[in-house]
């Protein structure tokens, strides 16, 4: 907590105090502290303890829904008969519509658990999206503010490079031509060298300014950044949006640590990770979304595909898990305490010493900048070398007029310094770093996990989801009734398209009970029945009014519609009949 608190404006949020304090195992089952150290082998197995935890929990969803397969296929093996019996019972019952009875409220069921898990993994994947947007913003706060730190220690490295150059040039240029030009004259020479002397003791100042590493030398005046090939002009700061992506080669691998090719390396591996949650967020809505259409349709092959999907949907969801639970706990490590790793890792990479890393973590006003000696030694030399440019211009330049040149030269070449130098002063002020320090935890720390939380829990919502539809969707399916049982023993052509489906289903069933003549071989008052032995049929009694009776014949040798058809069907069917006897279809409409 000590070096937590030295970090301005930085609190470890709740939780990562929350995953920090959750306790550790080696493989071993011995405990281990929660000390960020990713290099450690015991600290690595207590991640991969934290990731097998996903790995039992994937065994037990196989186990449960094993166990519910074998109750679907062996213990309702021997119910097939007696559902087979009571099915016309249950028809009956429901009217129609097959969801009444012992048999009936067993769908229901199945089919409202089935709809409740896809209910909770389309949650999920809500959960899931926000918390991939929410890892991404983190990300992409990181990214940006290593950018800036990289442009800031790049531009410290640059100005040192003009500063030292420039005075390395007046010294091999002009004060050299000064000094042959005054030759014996000691007034005149005793100033052009102590100006030589001044302005080496600056290049040697600066040279020990080895702050900034978002520059490597390539050549004399030529410098690229680290991790990149390109030669650096005008640095002008860019946002990681549009920051060019720097793929580091096996030639350009940076000894040192470069906040630069950090950045595009993270940028590049975010894109991938944001891509890959995107695409199985998209797996989980679409196979949501066909389980939704398969139990509405009561389509068995739609279901069977999806059920085979949705067992890579819960492998991929526990796999996702294991992920994502030990990096949320290392994150939670790092971010208790980041000033502790980021200055032993950084003193490995870097060399930098332990002092100047924490006084860019810390920036505490207490503390002194430890560049303070420097940069007032350098200034101090580079006002004396005004000062002795200014009495040569003054003393010698009159009785010199050769020299007038060379002290112009060495004049602009100093007022190019002097402004390099305040520039370099105020980059090297700590607030600068400090704050793209603190905004780096931030979106590391604060969008970062909580977007991992998020997506933790989405892997944890949609396999429970996915094992509650697994154990589910066999039962649905199975209730269903295939297209062949149906329509097995109806003909196309035949089909009455205003009779329902169920009825159909009755009339199938009763075909094969007993041959009852069916409504459709009405033939007409002429038709004669073919030669049978069972006994004739009642003579039709006559009533009063002379139109003959038909109450105690067959339906089937009666001379009227079926009782199903509509009335526009009834008028239809009894103006067709209108044309032989006109007046017994009135008759016995009006009956």
């Amino acid at each position: 907590m000590a070096a937590i608190a030295t970090v301005p404006n930085y609190t470890p949020s709740v939780w990562v105090r929350l995953c920090h304090a959750i306790p550790r195992l080696s493989l071993t089952m011995q405990m281990r502290d929660s000390v960020f150290t990713p290099d450690s082998w015991e600290y690595q197995q207590t991640l991969l303890v934290l990731s097998s935890f996903s790995a039992i929990a994937l065994v037990l969803s196989l186990l449960v829904i094993l166990c519910f397969l074998i109750h679907y296929c062996c213990c309702h093996r021997g119910e097939s008969g007696r559902d087979a019996e009571e099915e016309e019972e249950d028809d009956d019952a429901s009217g129609g519509h097959g969801y009444s009875g012992k048999k009936g409220r067993g769908i229901c069921c199945v089919t409202w658990v089935s709809v409740a898990a896809v209910t909770l993994c389309c949650v999920a994947i809500g959960v899931g999206f926000y918390g991939n947007s929410e890892a991404n913003d983190g990300m992409y706060q990181l990214t940006s503010s290593l950018l800036t730190a990289n442009y800031t220690l790049a531009s410290i490295d640059l100005l040192v490079s003009d500063t030292i150059s420039g005075l390395q040039r007046s010294v091999s240029g002009p004060l050299t031509s000064m000094e042959d030009v005054f030759g014996g004259h000691k007034p005149a020479l005793v100033p052009t060298r102590s100006c030589r002397r001044l302005s080496e003791r600056v290049v040697s100042l600066l040279s020990n300014l080895t702050l900034g590493r978002g520059l490597i030398p390539i050549a004399d005046g030529f410098y690229r950044t680290n991790g990149s090939e390109s030669i650096v002009g005008a640095l002008t700061p860019a946002p990681p949006s549009v920051a060019p992506t720097l793929s580091p080669s096996a030639n350009s691998i940076p000894a040192p640590f470069s906040p630069g090719w950090a950045a595009n390396t993270l940028m590049v591996n975010e894109d991938y990770r944001w891509l890959s949650y995107v695409l199985l967020l998209l797996v989980d809505l679409v196979v949501c979304f066909f389980i939704l259409l398969g139990l509405a349709k009561q389509s068995r092959w739609l279901l069977i595909l999806m059920t085979v999907l949705a067992w890579l949907s819960l492998f991929m969801s526990w796999g996702s898990l294991g992920l994502e639970t030990p990096t949320v706990v290392a994150l939670s490590d790092f971010c208790f305490d980041p000033n502790t790793f980021v200055l032993n890792s950084t003193h490995f990479n870097s060399g930098t010493s332990p002092e100047v890393l924490d006084y860019y973590l810390t920036c505490s006003r207490k503390m002194s900048s430890p560049f303070q000696q420097i940069l007032t030694q350098s200034q101090r030399a580079l006002s004396s070398i005004h000062s002795h440019l200014s009495s040569l211009e003054r003393d010698a330049l009159p009785r010199f007029p050769k020299a007038e040149r060379s002290l112009r030269e060495v004049q602009q070449i100093l007022n190019t310094t002097e402004g390099n130098f305040h520039q370099l002063v105020a980059l090297l002020n700590c607030r600068g770093l400090n704050k793209d320090y603190v905004d780096s935890l931030k979106g590391l720390c604060y969008d970062g996990m909580e977007g991992l939380l998020y997506l933790s829990l989405y892997s944890f919502l949609s396999a429970l989801a996915f094992t509650a539809i697994l154990c589910s969707l066999p039962g649905a399916w199975r209730s269903f009734h295939s297209d062949s049982d149906d329509y097995e023993d109806s003909d196309s052509e035949s089909e009455d398209p205003f009779t329902s489906h169920q009825a159909r289903r009755q009339t199938a069933t009763g075909s094969q009970r007993g041959a009852l003549p069916p409504f459709y071989s009405y033939q007409g008052a002429a038709w004669t029945p073919p030669f049978s032995s069972a006994p004739p049929l009642p003579t039709p009694n006559v009533s009063s009014n002379g139109n003959p009776g038909y109450e105690n014949l067959p339906l089937s040798d009666r001379q009227s519609p079926p009782p199903s058809y509509s009335p526009s069907m009834l008028t239809g069917y009894g103006g067709s009949q209108s044309h032989s006897n006109p007046s017994h279809s009135r008759n016995l409409y009006s009956h």
